[in-house]
């Protein structure tokens, strides 16, 4: 059926609506907190310890982060003290730069004649002398149980603020930067948005940077993330900042905190790897690898990019004393190994993220039901240091069609490592 005028016009105007889309993400500028010295940890089976994070701040530093939060001032169970109350010891005692750095806090609670306690995160926070905080609160009935209820957060929300104001000393002497981090932000829209409304009417209203909501079990589709933060953003207009951290759980955590950056968000935080708590997070090496995809040059500004996948990378080794899986997709070592010529996204190169634009290369891995000649060859080339153009097509060739023969023989080779590589070159050569 031929097209109308008007359908062919509807399609163009859906298609630039898309391209709209990626000039917003290509010209913002997102506010970010790395959590690599907190996030990371709490997922991985090793810890880190205080000399490893005394190693970790100045590399995050060094690759551009501004904000770092350094720990969490442990709510459940004050009185033992973690690494996290550690280092923050040794960053105050050494008199070592703290500008830009945040630590987790739980909410002080006023009583109903107004006495106000701080809670002891609060009152380390302030001995520790760390300048800013993601200060959390829970909304859904189910992170308030056994906490407070709705009506003691109301009361408790502004008197928590206001003691963070008087007692914190910010960055450079300044007021802190408060953020409060709804843990089960995505939750309360869910389950009770009036009441979640009104509690951001009330921040609003507050002496604050801004707000954080979390998906914290990746329970949540892009299109509910984004309506959530449209949402939050009606209530919370700039220059309040609206950030978001997603947990993996289906799989989709990366297309909701685009989804949110689409919808009004400011930005994220989250660790640079892939490892956080459950089975991973939407973390920030790969959103600004994203960026650098869709050609948004604030980050090359920002960032030391050329340092992104060796920090990350090592990162994630350091927490969990294993190499970072192959397949994960910007971190793994397979994530610019080319398999298949035709898999290439465009003309001329293997990927959309040249991999050098954040310190990694391309390559080639020999798939053996896929790989074509010229995957071959570039892989010879990787293995034995000669050109890729000296290995001849006919060799090429056979070698396809010896891969073949052998699984059919039911052999199980691992073509990709060297030795196997060039035992079948040297087969494909004999004539």
């Amino acid at each position: 059926m031929p097209c109308s005028h008007d359908t062919v016009a509807q399609a163009r105007a859906i298609l630039a609506g898309a391209q709209e889309k990626i000039d917003r993400l290509r010209s913002m500028q997102p506010y970010l907190i790395d959590l690599s010295l907190r996030e990371n940890p709490v997922g991985a089976h090793i810890g880190q310890t205080l000399a490893d994070k005394l190693a970790i701040l100045p590399r995050l530093r060094e690759f551009g982060f501004r904000n770092i939060l350094l720990g969490t001032l442990d709510y459940a169970m004050p009185d033992e003290l973690e690494v996290d109350d550690d280092f923050m010891m040794y960053l105050r005692d050494h008199q070592l730069d703290m500008n830009g750095c945040f630590a987790f806090t739980d909410i002080g609670i006023a009583a109903a004649d107004g006495t106000f306690t701080p809670s002891p995160s609060q009152r380390k926070l302030q001995a520790y002398g760390v300048p800013n905080t993601l200060h959390e609160i829970y909304l859904s009935k189910a992170g308030m149980a056994g906490q407070y209820d709705l009506e003691t957060l109301r009361r408790s929300l502004p008197a928590s603020i206001a003691w963070l104001n008087a007692n914190i000393r910010g960055d450079d002497g300044g007021q802190p930067r408060i953020l409060i981090n709804i843990v089960d932000g995505c939750d309360a829209f869910a389950e009770d948005p009036d009441t979640a409304c009104s509690i951001l009417s009330l921040l609003a209203e507050q002496a604050i940077e801004g707000i954080s909501i979390e998906d914290d079990r990746g329970t949540y589709l892009p299109f509910q993330v984004g309506a959530f933060v449209a949402v939050a953003r009606s209530f919370l207009p700039p220059p309040l900042k609206l950030l978001v951290h997603m947990h993996a759980g289906g799989g989709f955590e990366n297309a909701s905190v685009i989804e949110a950056l689409l919808n009004g968000a400011d930005g994220a935080w989250g660790g640079l790897p892939k490892r956080a708590a459950i089975i991973g997070h939407a973390s920030l090496g790969e959103l600004i690898a994203n960026l650098v995809r869709v050609g948004n040059p604030h980050m090359q500004a920002s960032y030391r990019l050329d340092q992104l996948l060796q920090l990350a990378t090592r990162l994630q080794v350091l927490d969990e004393e294993e190499p970072v899986p192959d397949d994960l997709p910007i971190l793994g070592n397979n994530a610019y190994r080319l398999p298949l010529s035709f898999f290439r996204q465009r003309a001329g190169r293997f990927m959309d993220l040249p991999p050098e634009a954040i310190g990694g290369a391309y390559r080639y891995r020999i798939c053996p039901v896929v790989s074509d000649a010229a995957v071959i060859a570039g892989r010879l080339a990787e293995v034995t240091g000669q050109a890729a153009e000296s290995f001849p097509e006919a060799v090429l060739n056979r070698m396809i069609r010896l891969m073949r023969r052998d699984l059919r023989a039911g052999k199980r080779i691992a073509y990709d490592e060297p030795v196997q590589l060039i035992q079948l070159f040297a087969r494909a050569s004999q004539r």
